[in-house]
């Protein structure tokens, strides 16, 4: 698919006041380990990890998550999903948002390249939120000042989209604190290793029926 705009943002979007007012509440919670992919399954399962699973897991992904389901943080961030959605020009068709992903990055951590699709549509006949869904766009706020962190940026990768962009480009643009950065849950992304400080952020994934 190609794309004219790989991503679209929005600049000292959310209020410093919002952004501390989530870091409290995100920080108040029990974290867990992010976990990738089929992981998650297993560990939803009650199916521990192995120390080898482990091993292979921090190897990609090294990160903390709160899982949040609070209206008032939809409520604030969803216009700005579909004004970008159409001033981007992608006018995907979307209608659900999942659990928003409130993530601490500390300090050596990161989360390698990766891709927030799914090879096949949400299978959870129990959900119809869900079920039959794929993830179209996605969403990365920044909550943090980036002077209280050095590294943790947000890159993406072109040469998996269109081979006319051999390109990684960082994310500048998400760099001040409350901005908000919409891309096609298709595009290749990664968040370099924290070097110092910690990074917070907040991930929502929105859903609608495939592409035809």
């Amino acid at each position: 698919m190609n794309l004219q705009h790989y991503y679209f943002y929005f600049q000292n979007a959310l209020t410093p006041r919002f952004c501390d007012e989530l870091i409290k509440y995100g920080t108040a919670q029990q974290e867990q380990l992010a976990y990738i992919g089929g992981q998650s399954d297993q560990v939803n399962e009650n199916k521990p990890l192995s120390d080898e699973d482990l091993k292979d897991l921090k190897k990609k992904r090294d990160s903390n998550i709160v899982w949040l389901n609070d209206r008032w943080i939809y409520k604030e961030i969803q216009p700005y999903i579909h004004e970008a959605n159409r001033l981007a020009g992608w006018n995907f068709d979307w209608d659900w948002s999942e659990s928003c992903q409130f993530t601490k990055y500390k300090l050596n951590q990161f989360y390698d390249w990766h891709s927030d699709s799914w090879e096949t549509p949400y299978n959870t006949p129990e959900d119809k939120n869900l079920h039959g869904k794929i993830r179209k766009l996605s969403v990365t706020c920044s909550l943090s000042d980036s002077k209280d962190y050095k590294g943790g940026e947000l890159e993406f990768d072109y040469r998996n989209m269109n081979p006319d962009k051999k390109s990684v480009r960082k994310c500048a643009e998400i760099s001040p604190r409350g901005s908000i950065v919409v891309f096609p849950s298709h595009l290749w992304h990664r968040v370099k290793p924290v070097t110092k400080g910690t990074r917070y952020s907040l991930v929502i994934w929105n859903l609608g029926y495939p592409f035809k």
